[in-house]
């Protein structure tokens, strides 16, 4: 019996091109601006505002080390702690709004159409900035004279201080930013949404599979990864908060604090009370809260991992 021939030999892999000299150099130009804008205007504000997070400092005379004070104080102060209530408030009606509305826009954008101009018509209200929203919808809502109320006295309904009640501002505030933010938010969607096979809406279809069982099994499943990385996004940013608030809201922090977010007492304490010592220690809580929060989103939701074969 004859023996059995070899196996061929497998081929040899290509030899590697050696990285050439200039590589390096070709590297550092592209990166440099960037790292540079990152050491200048992050890394080093953070570590300063780290430092004087532990200082007494006005602006007017040297930082005076003064140990946890300011942290004690921040544990035994009531405005403080309204500001983080307040905040707390905007975020969950903000991010639950605005996810749900995104989440269904991009459903249907991706089910009904794929029409560009569409696309750019949801996407209109984001380039418009957060202060001419505040001071647009500031006339729209105003309690006497915006059209908003003039629309409901037509209706007969009575007049609502959408952004002068305590208990309207920051819901109208929240809306305000859904507005601007939730096209953006819906095209991100959107986006997860067409690395979807389609395969799968046709193979759930022929089972009899409908719109509501396809978007329950396979639509909302199969985005977890970016639905995650959205929701992280949206809520540091709203955590943010500041520039509607200030503009939008019947003086700083009104009516009676109940808008005065974590951001403008902040800015309040700092730049109105140059007290830029316990502002800086405010905002590093504000950093270790939204760190902790990014950290555990990051991994309940576990936004690094992917359902898709």
């Amino acid at each position: 019996m004859a023996a059995p021939a070899p196996a061929p030999p497998a081929p040899a892999r290509p030899p590697q091109a050696p990285p050439r000299r200039g590589d390096g150099a070709l590297a550092a130009l592209f990166i440099g601006p960037a790292l540079l804008g990152f050491l200048v205007f992050l890394l080093w504000p953070t570590l300063r505002g780290v430092y004087l997070s532990f200082t007494r400092y006005n602006l007017l005379t040297p930082a005076e080390w003064v140990g946890l004070d300011n942290y004690r104080r921040m544990a035994d102060d009531p405005i403080f702690w309204n500001s983080l209530r307040v905040t707390l408030t905007y975020v969950v009606i903000n991010i639950g709004v605005q996810t749900a509305a995104a989440l269904c826009i991009a459903v249907l954008m991706q089910r009904l159409t794929t029409s560009a101009l569409l696309r750019s018509v949801v996407l209109t209200p984001y380039l418009v900035s957060n202060v001419v929203a505040g001071v647009v919808f500031l006339w729209i809502l105003d309690t006497q004279l915006g059209i908003g109320n003039e629309i409901l006295g037509a209706l007969g309904f009575d007049r609502i201080p959408f952004l002068a009640g305590q208990e309207w501002v920051i819901p109208s505030v929240a809306l305000i930013n859904v507005w601007r933010h939730v096209g953006y938010t819906a095209l991100l969607l959107f986006a997860g949404l067409q690395a979807i096979p389609g395969e799968m809406y046709e193979a759930a279809r022929m089972d009899g599979a409908g719109e509501i069982r396809m978007f329950r099994r396979i639509s909302l499943p199969l985005l977890r990864p970016v639905l995650a990385v959205v929701l992280i996004m949206t809520v540091i940013g709203s955590f943010q908060v500041f520039d509607t608030v200030a503009v939008a809201t019947s003086g700083p922090g009104g009516p009676a604090n109940a808008s005065n977010v974590l951001q403008l007492y902040i800015y309040d304490s700092a730049f109105g009370r140059f007290q830029f010592g316990y502002a800086s220690a405010m905002s590093v809580a504000l950093l270790a809260v939204l760190s902790v929060i990014t950290i555990i989103q990051y991994r309940v939701t576990r936004a690094g991992e992917t359902d898709l074969a």
